[in-house]
């Protein structure tokens, strides 16, 4: 069978940061292929609506697969297949991932018609045997839902050591870069989080499991890349140190060298500081802290089970091991003009990158359950926590002037030209081996983070609008987990 598998086009603020490789459809993709499918993927970060209709034209699938991890791109995955169901009526069409996983009755809804099923759950597992089905009813694969109903719960991968990214499918791959790795490629050492924090569905999406791939396998999958740096998309990089360290020992004795950006837990960096010690010495440069706010009452709200006080001991780990460090700070819609000040000031005196995401309540989130009755939109573009979706506090015009005057000093620090002269060296060595992501993005600052664009943008017209959560006293946490 011909299948093709879609990834959608970027979320506009993450473009300036980042454009990372499609991992999970890559692995799903290699699982299709290794059936006997004839397989392609086409990835829209690093190509246009019109590379997707000629593909249709000339590959003509039996299937296709289209990737949804993020809400705000519901509307644009719904309108690929209402491209493709007109172009090719008899073809097979199915959305996976993460976000797909939390609303599979509302995209079923929403298409028409023009969608075949739902994949809920690791796409890995599920892919061989929805593929086999067909052209027959799909009912009984487990983890889908169709029209007529849902099948057996969604299974997990039982062997994570199996799975390999089909890399060779995806081309332009100079286009993903992350920050000044550029290229950059992503790897995965490990699957799931078994912490709980209420802004954030990775847990309730793999029922706070955390399995690990093993070291050998991992550091193999890392000595067959051939980009120079390395994001490695685990959810918590190095939750379990032994683990960490048994990698360390595989990819030291394979003399790999690579430059390494990580996301992980403060609690976690100053648990096992000597951990990622090591791994600077193999090449870690870059670390993404979850920090989320500077306040005891605000870390408690989001159960992060921190402290300012460790956060701050974190940081001045981190520096002291030399790590690049980028942190988030989940800004209330309830904040004030002294609020943002006050986060202005602070982020002015540290060295560290500071980004701001907005709280947003979204599907398969405890604040979903909490805070989502109080939603003042429904339109799916708007949940990409760069937008209010509650209520603020100060007039909505004049919460986005506060949001991106703050999200300035990011400006100032670390984009533009100022940033670009304390980054000559690098910035030139890129450029001269051809990588232009990097550079390119000091200047997109302003063009996407815009208080009046923001504002406008809640007066668009909508075609699809997100369904609210049930009233409190609904589902219970339990039933909500994809792997339950």
């Amino acid at each position: 069978m011909k299948v093709l598998f879609v990834n959608p086009g970027p979320l506009p603020h993450s473009e300036i940061f980042l454009r990372l490789e499609p991992l999970g459809l890559e692995c799903v993709a290699e699982e299709a292929r290794r059936e006997g499918h004839e397989v392609r993927l086409l990835d829209l970060q690093v190509y246009g609506r019109g590379d997707y209709e000629r593909l249709l034209a000339q590959f003509r699938p039996e299937a296709v697969g289209l990737s949804l991890n993020y809400i705000a791109n519901v509307p644009e995955v719904l309108g690929l297949i209402a491209l493709a169901k007109e172009r090719l009526p008899a073809t097979f069409l199915f959305v996976g991932g993460h976000i797909a996983s939390f609303i599979p009755a509302e995209l079923l809804a929403h298409a028409g018609g023009a969608l075949d099923c739902v994949v809920r759950g690791e796409g890995e597992s599920a892919i061989g045997p929805l593929l086999a089905a067909l052209p027959g009813p799909v009912t009984g694969v487990p983890g889908v839902v169709t029209g007529a109903g849902s099948g057996p719960p969604a299974r997990l991968v039982e062997d994570l050591d199996r799975l390999a990214p089909a890399r060779d499918l995806t081309s332009r791959r100079r286009r993903y870069f992350m920050g000044q790795l550029d290229p950059c490629a992503s790897v995965e050492f490990s699957r799931g989080c078994p912490y709980d924090c209420a802004f954030c569905s990775a847990w309730v999406f793999y029922g706070r499991r955390y399995r690990r791939i093993s070291p050998a396998v991992a550091a193999e999958s890392l000595a067959r890349i051939r980009e120079p740096s390395i994001f490695v998309v685990d959810d918590i990089a190095f939750a379990d140190p032994a683990h960490g360290m048994a990698i360390a020992d595989e990819v030291e004795k394979r003399g790999i060298r690579k430059r390494f950006y990580v996301e992980t837990r403060v609690d976690n960096l100053l648990r096992s500081p000597e951990l990622f010690a090591r791994w600077c010495r193999l090449g870690l440069r870059c670390m993404f802290l979850g920090v989320e706010a500077l306040t005891e009452e605000d870390l408690k709200s989001f159960r992060k089970r921190t402290s300012p006080e460790k956060n701050f001991e974190a940081l001045a780990v981190a520096r002291k091991l030399g790590i690049s460090v980028a942190l988030n700070l989940i800004v209330d819609p309830e904040w004030d003009e002294g609020r943002f000040r006050a986060v202005r000031t602070w982020a002015e005196g540290v060295p560290d990158i500071v980004h701001l995401s907005v709280k947003t309540p979204y599907p398969g989130t405890e604040i979903w359950n909490t805070d989502g009755q109080r939603l003042t939109t429904r339109d799916y573009r708007l949940f990409d926590i760069q937008h209010a979706v509650l209520p603020t506090r100060l007039p909505l015009d004049r919460f986005y002037r506060e949001l991106v005057t703050t999200q300035a000093v990011l400006s100032t620090k670390h984009l533009g030209f100022s940033a670009l002269r304390k980054a000559a060296l690098a910035a030139g060595g890129l450029l001269l081996r051809g990588q232009t992501n990097f550079v390119r993005m000091l200047w997109k600052f302003n063009t996407v983070y815009n208080a009046e664009r923001r504002y406008q943008d809640h007066f668009q017209d909508i075609q699809y609008f997100l369904a609210p959560p049930p009233p409190p006293g609904g589902e219970r946490a339990g039933n909500l987990y994809v792997h339950g």
